[in-house]
């Protein structure tokens, strides 16, 4: 597992490794939960900054993001216009290239940005042989690096179709998001015989009260204030590891026009810069 230089882990040569538990497991969301921020918006920047987006695009594309962020828009059908957008983004290119581009984003952009607390979390699963998956409305390919990357069993994410190895810009089902990480875990625990009440899941979104309740152990993590108070009715586990800077969710009706103008041009702003850099 690579956690960087300045983790400590729990190797240790002279542990044994634990007898393999094949009945529980752990699912870990990712924005904001494991990663510092917004794994799209990192990719995303990342796509602009190896030229492999225009200016227009990446504009276009955090412009949609943060009025969604700051309207607050939950539907099915928000969500999957949404991810549209951006898997849209890559219609035409081949997946080959863009596994190959992901690597070297993540390495620019994400792989100092993991909340050292889930991942020790994530860790304490793998060191009690259970296994540990990733489930994220990001695309599949980028779930499944940062998977591989921190050594974990595997990832659910988004699928964008492809011909012969090249994009179509259309999703194959729908955004991992909502109902559907809880739908997709109940059918991966069928398929691989877990018992949900002995699993444990992860998130910060209310979004994900679904997955959430689906298992033993729900864990809050660096939650918005919906899930914490619904986190605190239920008695789940809080773990908040922001500490000198708050991440702060802007979410209507709690911000008005004010609010909304601000969060775009902080959006804006920060794409302009990624472009630069």
């Amino acid at each position: 597992m690579t956690l960087g230089d300045d983790w400590e882990t729990s190797d240790n040569p002279d542990k044994q490794p634990a007898d393999p538990d094949l009945r529980a497991a752990a699912f870990f969301d990712i924005d904001n939960t494991l990663i510092h921020g917004a794994s799209m918006f990192h990719w995303a920047r990342g796509l602009a900054k190896h030229k492999y987006l225009s200016k227009g695009q990446i504009l276009d594309f955090v412009w949609k993001q943060t009025r969604f962020i700051v309207v607050g828009k939950e539907s099915h059908e928000d969500m999957h216009d949404i991810t549209q957008e951006a898997l849209s983004l890559v219609k035409g290119r081949n997946q080959a290239e863009l596994v190959t581009l992901t690597r070297e984003i993540f390495d620019e952009y994400m792989i100092d940005r993991f909340w050292p607390g889930t991942v020790a979390l994530a860790q304490g699963h793998i060191d009690a042989g259970q296994r540990v998956w990733l489930v994220s409305a990001a695309p599949v390919e980028l779930a499944e690096l940062i998977a591989e990357h921190l050594g974990l069993s595997g990832a659910l994410g988004t699928v964008s179709e492809q011909v012969n190895g090249v994009y179509t810009g259309r999703l194959i089902g729908r955004p991992l998001h909502g109902e559907a990480k809880a739908e997709a875990i109940t059918e991966l625990a069928a398929r691989e015989s877990l018992d949900l009440s002995r699993c444990a899941a992860y998130s910060d979104s209310a979004n994900d009260i679904p997955m959430l309740s689906l298992v033993g152990t729900p864990v809050a993590i660096n939650p918005d204030r919906t899930l914490r108070q619904h986190a605190r009715r239920n008695a789940w586990t809080i773990r908040d590891y922001r500490t000198t800077r708050r991440v702060v969710k802007i979410t209507a009706p709690a911000v008005g026009a004010a609010g909304l103008v601000t969060g775009i041009a902080v959006g804006t702003v920060a794409a302009r810069r990624a472009l630069r850099d």
